[in-house]
């Protein structure tokens, strides 16, 4: 059972690794002894996770802006550089807008639909040939997008494009997963309600727990151990679906 879900040795790479969700499954991955990679945009921040990261296993840095294209390719060049090949990719890098609908701008559509859906794409697409290497048919090599609850319910937030930039996610992955399966890569989205992050610290905290059943809001353990499951040998038959991981919300609507 624990070589049923372990990761040990799995070289592991998560963007917007260095804060909020990325964090939690960039310190679940390492504690659990798979060789990580985390990016992120703002260097200080990045280098100062990837240093308490290291103290507990094996983490590196890799400053990286997802927002456009040219980022994309040269983050994609940085692990080319660093590694042959790729057991598991997180797309978790994301950023969200909100305005009322009578004023939502062009640029708040654009930016949250360039990090959530374009950049993941393109990514996953650029590092085809490193899962590819690692990829068996007894030891699949894995795509895991972080995707929302909101891209499956209604949101009260006006946060338009990122509702369906999630949307979109979720919808992306199953056609990714159908297209990959030959080549031995399966890809899963995991679709959270409330975790502590930048998205969710100007939210009234009281509020959201009492929209959840659970009572609470969600922890490091919870995205980091669906995300481990999926990574595992436990998951290898695993692919095209969502795990919602958000303490009842979508179950209650």
């Amino acid at each position: 059972m624990a070589d049923l879900f372990s990761v040990a040795g799995k070289s592991v790479v998560i963007t917007g690794g260095s804060r909020g969700i990325g964090a939690m499954l960039a310190e679940g991955f390492v504690k659990a002894g798979a060789e990580v990679v985390i990016s992120a945009r703002k260097p200080d921040e990045l280098h100062a996770r990837c240093e308490q990261l290291q103290a507990l296993g094996n983490c590196t840095a890799m400053v990286a802006d997802l927002s456009s294209q040219q980022g994309v390719l040269n983050f994609a060049e940085q692990l080319r550089a660093h590694t042959a090949q790729l057991d598991v990719l997180i797309n978790n890098a994301g950023a969200s807008w909100g305005a009322d609908i009578d004023c939502f701008p062009e640029s708040g559509w654009d930016k949250v639909m360039d990090l959530n859906l374009k950049s993941l794409f393109f990514l996953s697409q650029q590092l085809l040939p490193l899962l590819s290497a690692s990829a068996r048919a007894d030891q699949p090599a894995r795509i895991i997008n972080i995707a929302s609850v909101y891209g499956l319910v209604h949101s009260t937030l006006k946060t338009y494009s990122y509702s369906a930039s999630k949307a979109a996610v979720i919808q992306l992955t199953r056609q990714l997963a159908a297209d990959l399966a030959e080549r031995h890569i399966t890809v899963n989205a995991i679709a959270p309600g409330y975790f502590p992050s930048e998205m969710t610290a100007a939210l009234d905290d009281s509020e959201l727990v009492a929209g959840i059943p659970a009572g609470r809001m969600g922890q490091a353990d919870d995205i980091a151990g669906t995300a481990l499951f999926l990574s595992s040998r436990a998951a290898n038959y695993m692919t095209g679906s969502t795990l919602v991981l958000d303490g009842g919300i979508v179950a209650s609507r």
